[in-house]
C-alpha cells in the first residue's frame, strides 16, 4: 500500500514500539507492595522514558512541533534527581544512549501547545490506572495536517493482536484504511468495525474509570436504546482498537464536569483508526471533533464512536438524557 505518510508511518510505528518495550520492562516490575503503598512512579517513570523516546525518533527525522502531555520540570528540579536517574536507566536500558540532560531534552521537544498546520500529538501513557493494575493502557501517537488526524498509530501492549499475538498496534491512514499490526512485527490485518443496525444488539466499550466518563447516563442511554449486553470495560484509548476491530459497537466519552474538555492527544489517534475502519466519531451533540485549537478539543463537549448505522440514535439518545 502506498500513500503519502510513508516515512511518517514508519518512523511513527518505530517510535511506539519502542517506547512500548520500555512500558513492559517497568510494568513487569510493579510490585504488589507498590500497589497497596499507590507508588505511582512506576507510571511516572515509564510515561516519561515513553515520551523522551518518542519524540527523540520523530524530531530525528522531522521538524514538526509534537503537542505532548509531559515536560521535563519536575526532572530538572534538584528533588528529582533520583527519579531523572531511573528514567535514564529504562531508556538506555533498550538500547539508547542519553545522559539526563539529553533525555529531558527529548521530553521536551513534546512541549508545544498550541495548533500548526502540521504538527504530532502524543500520550506516552494513556490509561496509566491500568498500566499500574498490569491491564491495559496505550502509547498513543497522531500526525495532525491542516487541522484532520493524517496518521494515527495506537500501541496496546497488553491487548492481543486478532491472530493471538501478545501486544498491538492499531494504525491509520486518512483514506488508506485501518489495520493492525502484532507490536512484536509480522503481518497487518484490516480492521472493520460492525455491521449492527439494532440498537438492542449493540454492545457499549466504557472506561474502566467512572470519573473518565458518566457510567450513570451510559446506563440511562442504553435503557433508551433497549441495550443488554454487559459493556466492555477497558482503559485507555485501547477502547478505540475495540470498536475499530469490531469487538464492540459503541463508545461514549460522556461529559463528567461542566467546564472539562478532552485532551488531543487522548483521542487523535484513536479516532483516525475507527473512522478508516468505518465508524463514526463526533461529540455528543453530533458535531464532528476538531483538532485545531491546540492540545483541547475545545469547541467539542465528549467524544462519541459507534459503527455508523446506530450514530443518530445513540446521539438522540444523549440528548434525551440531557447531555449537551
Amino acid at each position: 500500500m502506498t500513500h503519502p505518510y510513508e516515512n511518517e508511518l514508519a518512523v511513527g510505528l518505530e517510535a511506539v514500539r519502542t517506547a512500548s518495550k520500555i512500558c513492559q520492562a517497568v510494568q513487569s516490575g510493579i510490585s504488589p507492595e507498590s500497589l497497596e503503598k499507590k507508588d505511582k512512579s512506576p507510571v511516572t517513570i515509564a510515561d516519561f522514558a515513553s515520551q523522551a523516546v518518542v519524540c527523540r525518533g520523530i524530531r530525528a527525522a522531522f521538524s514538526d512541533p509534537i503537542i505532548g502531555e509531559e515536560g521535563s520540570a519536575e526532572l530538572r528540579a534538584d528533588d528529582g534527581a533520583e527519579f531523572l536517574k531511573r528514567v535514564v536507566a529504562e531508556v538506555n536500558g533498550i538500547g539508547i544512549d542519553g545522559s539526563g540532560d539529553d533525555i529531558c531534552d527529548w521530553i521536551d521537544e513534546g512541549s508545544a501547545k498550541e495548533y500548526s498546520d502540521r504538527f504530532w500529538t502524543l500520550d506516552p501513557i494513556d490509561g496509566t490506572k491500568g498500566f499500574l493494575r498490569g491491564e491495559q493502557y496505550a502509547v498513543a501517537l497522531a500526525l495532525i495536517v491542516n487541522g484532520k488526524v493524517e496518521v494515527g498509530l495506537v500501541a496496546c501492549p497488553n491487548l492481543k493482536d486478532v491472530g493471538g499475538s501478545d501486544g498491538t498496534v492499531c494504525v491509520a491512514v486518512r483514506g488508506h484504511g485501518a489495520w493492525t499490526v502484532p507490536l512484536s512485527g509480522g503481518d497487518s490485518t484490516p480492521s472493520k468495525v460492525t455491521s449492527t443496525t439494532d440498537s438492542s444488539a449493540a454492545r457499549f466499550c466504557e472506561s474502566v474509570e467512572s470519573g473518565h466518563s458518566s457510567h450513570g447516563h451510559s446506563a440511562q442511554i442504553a435503557q433508551i436504546l433497549g441495550m443488554t449486553a454487559d459493556s466492555v470495560r477497558l482503559d485507555s484509548q485501547a477502547k478505540y482498537a475495540v470498536v475499530g476491530r469490531g469487538e464492540a459497537d459503541i463508545y461514549l466519552r460522556l461529559p463528567t464536569r461542566p467546564n472539562y474538555r478532552e485532551k488531543i492527544w487522548d483521542h487523535a489517534g484513536g479516532v483516525l483508526f475507527c473512522e478508516e475502519a468505518g465508524a463514526t466519531v463526533t461529540d455528543v451533540t453530533g458535531k464532528p471533533l476538531e483538532f485545531t485549537h491546540g492540545f483541547e478539543l475545545a469547541v467539542n463537549r465528549g467524544v462519541v464512536v459507534t459503527n455508523g448505522p446506530l450514530h443518530d440514535a445513540v446521539i438522540a439518545a444523549i440528548k434525551e438524557v440531557g447531555i449537551s
